[in-house]
């Protein structure tokens, strides 16, 4: 599937608005920068076009920029695949086993979660890269992955240009001193190839360039290396999660269970080739998967149930006497609040005063929960999970009694207290 033949069967150019968000504009920013830059500073002071050596740099240049471009659009269009709407199981006997999805009127299939910025149930998410302002998933894995190594590829390769061009044309002007290095920019190198001098504006670019290349090398090179660990282990950031929830369920409860995590193939190459194929599209339909030997297709949707359940049994109802606007730092919370506001990406929940809250975990300046909605509030939209501060906020529990979550949030801090 390639992103010409996506574009040409798209409806509409809706999808084309993923481009004005301020990931994509950054991330294309970055890549025209260093390209344009480094093409720039090659042609006309590195290595002419006129030399062997300089034909073919200008070749590996355009070559970088058109495969990180390619791989880029396809992650960002193609997109992770998306579980149809009001989809169920073809076995209406395998329902009791999975999720049911609020939004999309369907039920959740394996390894598929809702994802709150696409607001659709995305096939084997892994996360909502704000880079390619979509979901990284089941049917664009490799080219989001192809694309985190060919960028950082490409940016050694313009950071060695940048090096080169920058100690060719300064190489004679510097001096050196005691205590002080200059570089007298007005010696202008001329050269037979050169057109333009290297003064200081081109200096400049090629310095700043530099520096993105650098920094795209080591940000971008360990996202490379993340998701390599995510393809050879078959497992997901969402997925690694939840098998950690797994561990800690049963050493809590001491069930005696023994979770094994059932995408795990054994096999180094054969998780690889679950997303890297000759074809280019991954193995799968994103609804079934090929499963470890003493598992079967509903392992992991009965242990996230069961964390479901886990998790209703120990959070604790509690009643807002105070408006919250949902703000990520509170101004009018309380000092305390406000330095100490969760450094996540977990949204934030308003609140009005009279609403009812199930908290599962927190501080004892912000609780994370989800606010309990009507049926009229509930149709059509997902649970309004997220952080509310415990502080002024003062979310009241029904029944004095209860203390709160296993201790973590006291009824002096709930009830009000100096911010």
């Amino acid at each position: 599937m390639s992103i010409l033949s996506y574009v040409v069967k798209l409806e509409n150019l809706q999808e084309l608005r993923r481009l004005c968000h301020w990931g994509p504009v950054i991330a294309l920013s970055v890549i025209g920068v260093c390209s344009s830059v480094a093409i720039l500073d090659s042609v006309i002071w590195f290595w002419p076009l006129d030399t062997t050596g300089g034909s073919i740099n200008f070749i590996m240049l355009i070559n970088w920029t058109v495969l990180i471009l390619y791989n880029y659009f396809n992650a960002m269009f193609v997109g992770p695949g998306y579980i149809p709407l009001g989809w169920k199981p073809e076995n209406v006997q395998d329902s009791p086993y999975l999720q049911f999805c609020r939004v999309c009127q369907g039920f959740k299939s394996p390894r598929s979660h809702h994802c709150r910025k696409c607001n659709r149930c995305v096939m084997k998410m892994d996360h909502h890269c704000p880079w390619i302002n979509n979901c990284c998933g089941h049917l664009n894995h490799a080219y989001f992955t192809s694309f985190l190594l060919l960028a950082p590829l490409g940016c050694v390769h313009a950071a060695f240009i940048f090096i080169m061009t920058m100690y060719t044309q300064l190489s004679d002007r510097i001096s050196f001193g005691w205590s002080s290095v200059k570089i007298d920019m007005s010696a202008v190198k001329w050269s037979p190839q050169a057109i333009i001098p290297f003064s200081v504006p081109a200096f400049a670019a090629t310095l700043f360039g530099l520096g993105l290349a650098l920094g795209t090398t080591i940000a971008v090179g360990m996202l490379f290396v993340i998701q390599m660990k995510v393809i050879f282990r078959n497992k997901t950031s969402i997925e690694a999660w939840i098998e950690e929830k797994a561990k800690d369920r049963i050493q809590y409860y001491q069930t005696g269970e023994e979770f094994i995590f059932p995408y795990d193939l054994g096999s180094r190459w054969e998780n690889f080739r679950q997303v890297f194929t000759w074809s280019g599209t991954p193995e799968g339909d994103g609804i079934e998967w090929p499963v470890h030997e003493r598992c079967h297709q509903h392992t992991l949707t009965i242990e996230q149930l069961k964390q479901k359940a886990d998790k209703r049994v120990r959070s604790v109802q509690y009643r807002v006497i105070e408006d919250y606007s949902g703000a990520c730092c509170p101004l009018g919370k309380g000092v305390q609040t406000l330095i100490r506001t969760p450094c996540t990406e977990e949204p934030r929940i308003p609140l009005s005063r009279g609403e009812t809250v199930f908290a599962t975990r927190g501080t004892k300046w912000w609780m994370y929960g989800d606010k309990v909605l009507d049926e009229d509030q509930a149709k059509g939209r997902c649970a309004l999970i997220g952080y509310s501060p415990a502080q002024r906020i003062s979310v009241l529990p029904p029944c004095p009694a209860s203390p709160g979550l296993r201790g973590w949030l006291s009824l002096a801090s709930v009830c009000g207290g100096t911010g």
